[in-house]
């Protein structure tokens, strides 16, 4: 029986060996949720001049008690000027004049002054007080975001801030999702007995695509290996197959029984819910393809698509610590990924059993809780690993 960590490695490699993402070029109002394909460096200073952090007067240091004439204002967007001594009115984002050091904030003084007439300090003001130095967040030429940076808000500001119009990202990768079974029917249409509607399209294309990739969909209702192959071989070139379903060990495996002779390898990963799991390459639209075959049961759908597929197309998941809120058996000799809520105190209470059936309950939940192989029995208070699905 394979490890999680083995098989993770092991979906990695075949991923990074086949697919090579693109690059493509967008401007940064159409590349939120984008993933950089190149560092990017800031081509100005940050900020671009030296300018104030607040309100007040600028001064300098050596010359800045007792009283002082006001000797002239600047505003955010005005040019940078020469400091005339005195006291220049400033205000915040406003360029520091050349000469002055320190900006003494307005509340210090008690309220502006015009042009001309006197403030009154008891004291000299440090230099560098309330000065935001051109380049102190970051030097022209820097690195501003490295290859691989996900551009959420912040990212997409300090492109901004920096000038940046266009950003080189990675081209989304199109992933074909395949759901399989003869009893599957369509969600809303009439359910013969017998049969149960198919939830896995929906929930793998949706997961794909909130993972930055481009789903494409589609339902073999039988299990027919003839039918998924036909489906297979009429697909348009894609950078990644991923199947639910028809992957055990009984019969009518529609998944195994297709794509096995094809040097498809399946057999079992030491995990709950998820076991069973398919991996390898198949030449889709005439060239090798990853291949990716997931268990059928809702549940271990999106426990495969969490563990597996979403650490290569986005990142794993942030992982977190919480206490149990109550206590919790589990396969020693599996790694259980249980479903739960964080509350109010942070402590965690499973939602659901651990079956792989539970999709409701699964959709109540706002973690994953890991309890790794190995451990039979956690207490109430217990520290578990939880992964973070509500965000």
């Amino acid at each position: 029986m394979t490890s999680v960590a083995e098989h993770q490695r092991a979906v990695a490699e075949l991923i990074g060996r086949l697919w090579r993402p693109a690059a493509e070029t967008l401007p940064l109002g159409a590349a939120l949720g984008r993933t950089l394909a190149a560092d990017v460096a800031t081509p100005i200073d940050l900020p671009p001049f030296d300018n104030a952090q607040m309100d007040g007067y600028a001064v300098r240091s050596d010359a800045s008690a007792g009283e002082l004439a006001v000797t002239g204002h600047v505003a955010a967007g005005d040019p940078v000027g020469v400091f005339p001594g005195g006291a220049v009115a400033i205000m915040t984002g406003a360029p520091l004049p050349q000469g002055a050091d320190a900006v003494v904030p307005v509340e210090q003084v008690g309220s502006f002054r015009a042009v001309g007439s006197t403030i009154d300090l008891a004291e000299p003001t440090p230099a560098e007080t309330f000065v935001r130095r051109r380049g102190s967040d970051l030097p022209a030429g820097a690195t501003l975001l490295p290859a691989g940076a996900r551009l959420g808000p912040p990212q997409l500001g300090a492109l901004a801030a920096a000038g940046v119009e266009v950003v080189p990202v990675r081209a989304r990768p199109r992933v074909l999702v395949v759901s399989t079974g003869a009893e599957l029917a369509e969600p809303g249409a009439a359910l013969p007995p017998g049969k149960i509607y198919d939830a896995n399209a929906l929930s793998l294309a949706a997961a794909v695509t909130e993972a930055g990739g481009i789903a494409l969909a589609t339902s073999v209702r039988s299990d027919a290996p003839a039918v998924l192959l036909s489906a297979l071989e009429s697909a348009g070139p894609v950078d990644l197959v991923v199947t639910s379903g028809g992957v055990s060990a009984g019969a009518h495996e529609v998944v195994r029984e297709a794509l096995a002779p094809r040097g498809v390898r399946f057999g079992s990963v030491a995990m709950q819910p998820g076991g069973p799991q398919g991996l390898g390459e198949l030449a889709v639209a005439g060239r090798p393809t990853p291949v990716l075959a997931f268990p059928g049961n809702p549940v271990s759908v999106l426990v495969s698509f969490e563990l597996f597929l979403r650490p290569v197309l986005r990142g794993a998941r942030r992982s977190e610590r919480g206490r149990l809120a109550a206590s919790v058996e589990s396969p020693a000799a599996k790694h259980q990924v249980r479903r739960g809520r964080v509350t109010a105190d942070g402590s965690v209470e499973l939602e659901g059993g651990p079956s792989s059936h539970l999709i409701a309950a699964y959709a109540r939940s706002q973690a994953l809780v890991h309890i790794p192989a190995g451990v039979e029995h956690l207490d109430a208070g217990d520290e578990v690993e939880i992964w973070r699905i509500d965000d």
